[in-house]
């Protein structure tokens, strides 16, 4: 059993394929997977396509009759491929059973587990996600319809100019802005700028100094002393 479990971390298919008996049952495979021993390596194959470092630690050993049980922790590193529709994230999984395995003439005929599996941890992983990513686009509306509201509603008429404003964010909210200000003596101020960076921090910079811009045009008779 000690070589079975050190050919699943090698993904050694052949050294499983001499140890799997012809007519051997999974009882534990995952929705996707086929339960007989052809199944049974490509789920291994698919371990390795998807993970790297993958180690089988045997924390505990008992064999009776023609069965043996392992209590064992498996761990895995995330960086080669995707995972039940997920890319890679470079972190490591660390998932805890038990597994259960019948011989018969020196073949491992069965296999029964149970355990934290990767995929439960994968699925609360991919939810919390979801949940993350949800909470991000619900503050980004609420940001860009604060940043919509701050821009000019009208363009001011000039005589002999035609004012025809285009704004485009790069992303959802950013934090580049204009404005027209209506200055002494009939003059028209304005400014165009650019915050550092994208998104709502931005935005609230951007939202900021156009009310203080406003507020220091009223008072001020040139660009060059506001």
């Amino acid at each position: 059993m000690r070589r079975f479990f050190e050919a699943q971390a090698k993904g050694d298919l052949d050294a499983l394929d001499e140890m799997l008996a012809l007519d051997f049952v999974d009882h534990s495979p995952l929705p996707s997977e086929d339960s007989d021993r052809e199944g049974y390596k490509s789920s291994v194959a698919e371990d390795h396509t998807a993970f790297s470092e993958l180690r089988y630690i045997i924390e505990d050993q008992v064999a009776k009759d023609d069965k043996v049980v392992s209590r064992i922790t498996k761990r895995r590193v995330h960086d080669r491929g995707d995972f039940v529709g997920i890319a890679p994230t470079g972190e490591e999984y660390e998932a805890a059973g038990i597994v259960i395995h019948r011989i018969v003439g020196g073949k491992i005929a069965e296999e029964w587990s149970e355990g934290s599996g990767i995929l439960g941890l994968t699925q609360q992983r991919l939810e919390q996600e979801i949940r993350k990513r949800e909470r991000v686009e619900q503050e980004l509306l609420v940001a860009q319809r604060i940043q919509q509201a701050s821009l000019p509603k009208e363009v001011p008429t000039l005589e002999g100019w035609e004012i025809v404003p285009y704004y485009q964010p790069a992303r959802q909210v950013g934090g580049d802005f204009y404005d027209f200000f209506e200055l002494q003596e009939g003059h028209l101020g304005l400014v165009v700028g650019v915050a550092t960076g994208k998104g709502v921090p931005a935005a609230l910079v951007m939202t900021s100094a156009r009310s203080m811009l406003r507020a220091v045009a009223q008072a001020s008779e040139s660009p060059g002393r506001s």
